[in-house]
């Protein structure tokens, strides 16, 4: 039996494998499934196994899981395939007859009303189908959402968003990992689902004010309607179809629907979870 981590050279996921081994799990107990054996070199030699597979094509998954292996399903990136390719997952795994699959999916889960959430809904529904012992981890956002493009906000002076008021409870990527290191590592968590996000729910307002603060910049928030909105992401080249998601992100923001601090997340990894500040800090130190 081993815990086996897919997408594990993502930053999700080599977090999550860097939880396990600091966790104590034993290196030979520990499979990573990555596209390219070579960025994942580095985990071979701590005697991580490697097992090559893509999403995409469903054939290289067959064998990649065995039984009674604890499987993470990390979601895919590529936003409108991500359907097919967790079916191909989902399908391995039953093969295989694994004893438990973890699915990082999104907060809300099957109340989620807006666009990002519409192919982790049906992911969920995949693995409920399948009959899969399993566990949802419903992630809420990132800090990192926010911090690993403050270069233009600095340039700018601005954040600029449409979500209004409207507050989000985020948390750093690593608290989402330690929370998947807790699921796999630990019992009682089969027929869970999890909705995870941070601790504070914060205003873009004040996001903006806590990069004023720490950069010493005059740096304010731009609330703009959703259509100027569209036009800077894209006039920043951000392709319109990923574009027209953050708008829409946006705008379940608004709604209240990243604000749900349910404290599933701090329960999971024993600690509170990061404060937005720490995030912006390191962000800013670059």
């Amino acid at each position: 039996m081993s815990i086996v981590v897919t997408g594990a050279t993502g930053h999700l996921g080599r977090l999550v494998v860097e939880g396990l081994l600091s966790a104590g799990v034993p290196a030979g107990e520990i499979a990573a499934v990555v596209r390219n054996k070579e960025k994942a070199a580095d985990l071979a030699e701590r005697g991580v196994e490697l097992r090559v597979a893509d999403y995409s094509a469903p054939e290289t998954l067959r064998g990649v899981f065995a039984a009674g292996d604890r499987v993470l399903l990390i979601s895919g990136s590529e936003v409108g395939q991500r359907v097919p390719q967790h079916r191909a997952v989902v399908d391995a795994a039953r093969e295989a007859g694994v004893a438990l699959l973890a699915y990082t999916g999104i907060l809300g889960g099957p109340d989620a009303d807006f666009d990002l959430a519409a192919e982790h809904k049906a992911t969920e529904r995949l693995i409920l189908d399948s009959g899969l012992p399993y566990t949802f981890l419903r992630n809420g956002w990132y800090h990192e959402n926010y911090t690993e493009h403050l270069a233009p906000v600095l340039e700018h002076g601005a954040v600029v968003g449409s979500a209004g008021e409207g507050r989000i409870a985020s948390a750093s990527r690593a608290d989402y990992a330690a929370a998947a290191v807790a699921v796999l590592t630990g019992e009682g968590h089969e027929g869970k689902a999890y909705e995870l996000s941070g601790d504070v729910a914060w205003s873009l307002a004040e996001y903006a004010a806590e990069v004023a603060a720490q950069s010493g910049k005059n740096i304010s928030y731009a609330d703009v309607p959703a259509e100027r909105h569209l036009a800077v992401l894209t006039g920043a080249g951000v392709p319109e179809a990923m574009a027209s998601i953050l708008v829409d992100v946006d705008a379940a923001v608004a709604r209240g629907r990243l604000a749900g601090t349910s404290g599933d997340l701090a329960r999971l990894i024993g600690r509170p979870t990061t404060p937005l500040a720490d995030a912006v800090a390191v962000a800013l130190k670059g």
